[in-house]
């Protein structure tokens, strides 16, 4: 386990740029495999899907009425019989094309008579259309839409219902998809209720539920929820075993999770587990800090077992802003995406310096300035709540007007491109020239 650097205290190891890019640097992509068709919307086709019959694979009725041979009238003869000329036999819409029949008469083209010797026989009506009914006339033949071994949808489709109609048509149960995270979630927290309103030492749940839509939002698939307490028992118990058990009837077990996050447990009080736990099961700390705020006591750790386990703050806004720092990129790099350039939006107000330390700010744009949001404490929501995105903004502080580097939320509309920059669109580049002071931190003032 690699601990964090200093001595009689602690620094952070990576600015807000390279925490960033260091948790998408050391996630691989999952390999591709297979899915079910109901869970394959939105995900993205590895290889060509083919059809593995014709389609359709038999010649079918598009109408009700009659299979005919010849011209009429007919004689009537069972479903389903070989037809010699002149004779007919019910079918229906999608029915099994008999064979011996030419065409396909609607129901409202024929009428049921006799012939000279009372015999009933099938003749036009008068709603038939001169010709009709002509040779092949309502007849889906074989292979009309798709012949085996035809390609029917290519190798990086983002697959849509329509997509998994088709498979499920060319008769196809699975497809190869690019690999995705599956990310289960650890809550903690004793004091933390799920409903209602909180007595006074107790607060609501604000991660169980939104945090699954925001990893959707991110790349991610939702998986479980577990709530522990805050003894480090449980902390250990909980990352050694988050698959579920499989012992409710009829529930089909989930595979075993890419990334674990956790909530809460990230600081350094005898509360907080997370870099014990992560000791003692053998694992190693890959960013632990950042030189930023909200969200400061970040922690992202991989597990011998190959499972990332992103540490998020107690607190909801600090835990959303290194949600985006951290588990962002790392989703985008298990999900075969890749690393988003960060924007840049005018500032609309003057930001003070803050030595050492990237603030990130939710903001609002007004007349195309970005004014810092109110209510955007590291233990609020409301900010965010009507935030048109986040600004990153550098340890030097801002002026009025001056580009700052920025993102836009998972669940948001883009950040529109400054003026300045429109006829001539630049590019972010990885990594900020400026840089926060060499040597250590100090974190003490932080309150996230």
């Amino acid at each position: 386990m690699t601990e964090a650097p200093g001595k009689g205290g602690h620094h952070a190891a990576h600015t807000w740029h390279e925490a960033r890019e260091r948790a998408f640097e050391v996630a691989t992509p999952i390999p591709p495999g297979p899915v079910q068709l109901s869970a394959a919307v939105g995900r993205t086709l590895a290889s060509d899907a083919v059809a593995v019959q014709d389609m359709p694979h038999y010649a079918s009725s598009a109408m009700d009425g009659w299979a005919v041979n010849g011209s009429g009238p007919w004689i009537l003869s069972e479903p389903g019989q070989r037809l010699a000329p002149h004779q007919a036999s019910p079918i229906v819409t999608g029915g099994l094309i008999p064979p011996g029949a030419k065409a396909v008469l609607r129901s409202e083209s024929g009428t049921i008579t006799t012939d000279d010797d009372g015999l009933p026989v099938l003749a036009l009506g008068g709603a038939a259309k001169p010709g009709e009914p002509r040779n092949g006339q309502h007849i889906r033949r074989a292979a009309e839409e798709a012949a085996e071994g035809e390609v029917l949808l290519k190798a990086g489709t983002v697959l849509n219902p329509a997509h998994i109609a088709l498979a499920a048509l060319a008769g196809l149960d699975h497809l190869d998809v690019l690999g995705k995270p599956l990310v289960r979630f650890l809550l903690t927290g004793a004091e933390v209720v799920a409903q209602g309103v909180p007595l006074p030492g107790q607060v609501r749940d604000t991660f169980g539920p939104q945090l699954g839509a925001v990893v959707e939002l991110l790349g991610g698939i939702a998986g479980e929820q577990l709530r522990v307490g805050d003894s480090y028992g449980e902390w250990i118990t909980a990352l050694q075993d988050t698959e579920p058990t499989g012992d409710e009837p009829n529930v089909e077990m989930e595979p075993p999770a890419d990334v674990v996050i956790t909530t809460g447990g990230t600081g350094r009080s005898g509360t907080d587990h997370f870099r014990k736990s992560v000791a003692e099961l053998g694992g190693r700390l890959l960013i632990d800090g950042i030189a930023m705020r909200p969200g400061h006591p970040a922690v992202l750790a991989e597990l011998p077992d190959g499972r990332f386990v992103l540490g998020l703050p107690g607190n909801p806004l600090a835990a959303m802003m290194a949600l985006f720092t951290v588990g962002a990129p790392l989703l985008a790099a298990l999900g075969h995406a890749s690393l988003e350039d960060v924007r840049e939006v005018p500032c609309g107000a003057m930001i003070d310096a803050d030595p050492g330390r990237t603030r990130l700010m939710p903001f609002k744009l007004v007349y195309g300035l970005a004014s810092p949001t109110q209510h955007a404490g590291p233990g609020m929501m409301r900010g965010l709540a009507h935030a048109d995105g986040v600004m990153v903004v550098p340890p030097h502080g801002a002026q009025m007007g001056e580009l700052v580097p920025a993102f836009a939320l998972p669940w948001g509309k883009p950040l529109p491109v400054p003026k300045s920059a429109e006829d001539k669109p630049r590019k972010t580049p990885a990594r900020q020239t400026k840089k926060a002071p060499a040597g250590p931190v100090d974190w003490s003032a932080l309150d996230a």
